[in-house]
């Protein structure tokens, strides 16, 4: 797992104004996150006295203790490989600074003052500390007999792991409205470390996590935040053993607020993806340039890659929030892109009706359900919804019914042109072997059925090709305007038919992928069924039908018993591996290796190996394959981070070579 580095908050007990035990605290978080791989542990703000120590900073006797026990730290760290980040008050000549001091292999690396001294309500840090600007260009200090870098242009670089840069800066200077650590992610730091001791009021948590996660995405970078915990003075103040890293704009991971052992949280965080965030997002490059200020750089150890297991959350299906609130959110958010959009769309043309082909598949009735708020947003009636059912060669009575139930229970416009017959003549017009000397449409069933390899692509997508025909012919005759219902999954594999259900006149569900899709459909149900139909349960039952149907472009005979017999899945892959390599591959811009690493920590034992790698070589051969078709697909809203859009998000040339994509797979674990 290269391209990660292995990160640690810890918050020790802390005795106030004991510095000896502070140290024996502290080394023994230190040597739990050694032997858990970390590159960096970082430590809360003042933490060799305890930040309540207040007059006693003053102390001669304390002040000593604290470089008697940054010596120690020192000595003991030569046997340690993870660099560590811990806060004191450190005394420099005639003044006393709180700092951050960097060490790792039996040396003091670094010491970053404080910048922003809080005097204001509790905060009175001025009556004991030196701010950071008082210190001349290039300072320097000494700690255990060594001199040592002293200021806020410091950083700290990883060697063997050349994206892991790492910026200081601590607590209220992550307050202010230009914090230093804007200077530092411009100078390249990848890493933020905020040491910080924070009391605790009502809302503060809330608070420090928009921060926190507001600076990872402004600047492209992790930051790790520690607060002070267990044995801070409780005379005025409380404390809650806060500690989170965020990452990109989101939590990783956190500590358990107001725990009152010692705690370690330890998470890797996603280098690669950071670097990728900054390359893609030219902006970020021109505002570093803009605020770009020297910045002296000291060099740590850190392996290439964290030990094995991953520790951290991969989503398996990273376009569907886990947590059920989140996923509402989303779904409600989705449906207000797709339904004002289209009402948008149908403003300009001067309030069209809406022709939709009404499968009883997902896609469709997804699509149906989008119409149906758009028409509410345009003050249009529900009639102006033309739902067309074409049945064709593979047609069943259970998606046939679910779409005219559907239609009834929406209160739209229903009607049939069945292609089935059209089909047979077109082929036979053409001399396809399954039409030929066949005068109706159950002689080519019965031919299909004796010989299923006539069930070929040419058959599939005359169907494909005459309901579209059919659509933008009765679009012509009422006015309308024909909504597409392929999704964002379809179209990244390029399952459509060129010319077929690949056109339309405007992509409702474009920007959808098909894991999510059943999430938002679940969500109409729940949430707006109520307000659509006066046959409420009526509509629900059916969309529940719809959700449990398997998915199916039913272009070839059902079975038998007149069930489903052509299903996606068994022909592409299983639409959850599919997002999960588009999202990676599109959005993180992943290589092949890293996503099948990847998704063997998502998916653990659902799939082996080698399964993964099968669907993976179909999901990048399609992928480049069908670049062409979405080259010169409809206009369609972006709903997510990914879209595929020829004109805004994902400009591909149509004749990429995926051969080395492949082949990578094709290597993997050999």
């Amino acid at each position: 797992m290269r391209g990660f580095a292995r990160i640690a908050a810890a918050v020790p007990q802390v005795a106030v104004g004991d510095v000896e035990r502070n140290v024996s605290a502290t080394l023994e978080l230190w040597r739990r996150a050694d032997a858990e791989g970390c590159a960096l542990a970082a430590f809360p703000e003042l933490g060799l006295t305890g930040y309540t120590a207040r007059d006693l900073f003053h102390d001669r006797h304390l002040q000593d203790g604290v470089h008697a026990g940054l010596a120690a730290l020192v000595a003991a760290s030569a046997e340690l490989s993870t660099l560590a980040i811990v806060g004191a008050p450190l005394r420099c000549g005639d003044a006393l600074y709180n700092v951050a001091v960097a060490i790792q292999g039996g040396r003091a690396l670094a010491v970053v003052p404080k910048s922003y001294l809080p005097t204001y309500r509790e905060f009175e840090e001025r009556r004991w500390f030196r701010a950071a600007a008082d210190l001349e260009a290039g300072a320097t200090t000494r700690i255990a007999g060594a001199a040592v870098p002293m200021g806020t242009d410091v950083l700290l670089a990883a060697e063997g792991c050349p994206d892991l840069v790492v910026g200081v800066e601590l607590c209220e200077d992550y307050w202010v409205h230009v914090p230093p650590s804007v200077y530092a992610v411009s100078a390249g730091a990848t890493v933020i470390v905020n040491l910080s001791a924070s009391n605790f009021v009502i809302g503060k948590a809330e608070l420090r996590r928009l921060l926190a996660r507001s600076a990872s995405d402004r600047g492209k970078c992790a930051y790790v935040y520690t607060a002070a915990g267990p044995g801070e003075s409780s005379t005025d103040l409380a404390f809650d053993a806060d500690a989170f890293v965020c990452e990109n704009g989101r939590e990783l991971a956190s500590s358990r607020r107001f725990a009152r052992e010692s705690q370690l949280v330890v998470v890797d965080v996603d280098l690669e993806l950071l670097v990728r965030e900054r390359i893609v997002t030219t902006s970020f490059a021109e505002c570093s340039h803009a605020h770009a200020r020297p910045h002296r750089v000291v060099a740590f150890q850190a392996a290439d890659r964290p030990p094995a297991p991953l520790r951290r959350v991969v989503a398996r299906h990273p376009f569907v929030p886990s947590d059920a609130q989140t996923l509402g959110s989303r779904c409600w958010e989705i449906f207000e892109i797709q339904t004002n959009a289209l009402a948008t769309r149908m403003a300009a043309l001067g309030r069209p009706k809406l022709v939709l082909g009404l499968s009883g598949g997902l896609d469709s009735t997804h699509a149906a359900l989008v119409c149906t708020g758009a028409l509410e947003l345009a003050g249009q009636p529900r009639e102006d919804l033309v739902c067309v059912t074409m049945p064709g060669l593979g047609t069943t009575a259970g998606t046939r019914g679910n779409a005219e139930r559907l239609a009834e229970a929406l209160g739209c416009s229903f009607r049939e042109i069945a292609i089935d017959e059209a089909a047979r003549t077109m082929l036979a017009l053409v001399g396809h072997g399954a039409a030929v000397d066949t005068t109706d449409v159950q002689g080519l069933l019965a031919k299909l059925r004796a010989d299923p390899k006539l069930g070929d692509i040419t058959l599939e997508n005359v169907q494909a090709r005459l309901r579209t025909l059919a659509l933008m012919t009765v679009a012509n005759a009422v006015g309308g305007l024909v909504v597409g219902t392929g999704d964002l999954s379809e179209k990244a594999l390029g399952w459509s038919t060129y010319a077929g259900d690949h056109i339309s006149m405007y992509d409702v569900n474009a920007g959808v992928p098909k894991t999510l899709i059943q999430s938002v459909i679940r969500w109409v149900a729940n949430e707006r069924a109520a307000t659509w139909s006066t046959s409420v349960e009526a509509l629900r039952a059916t969309l529940f039908a719809i959700l449990d149907t398997p998915i199916s472009p039913e272009l070839l005979p059902p079975d038998a018993a007149g069930a489903i017999a052509q299903l996606t899945e068994s022909t592409l892959g299983p639409y959850e591996l599919h997002d999960f390599f588009l999202y990676h591959f599109v959005r993180n811009g992943e290589t092949p290796t890293r996503i099948l690493d990847l998704a063997r920590v998502a998916f653990g034992d659902d799939y082996a190996v080698d399964v993964l790698k099968k669907w993976l070589r179909v999901f990048l051969s399609r992928f480049f394959a069908h670049q062409f078709k979405r080259s010169c697909t409809a206009d369609g809203p972006k709903v997510g981070q990914v879209a595929l859009s020829p004109r805004g998000d994902w400009r591909m040339p149509s004749d990429a070579r995926v051969r080395s994509w492949v082949a990578e797979v094709d290597a993997y674990g050999v």
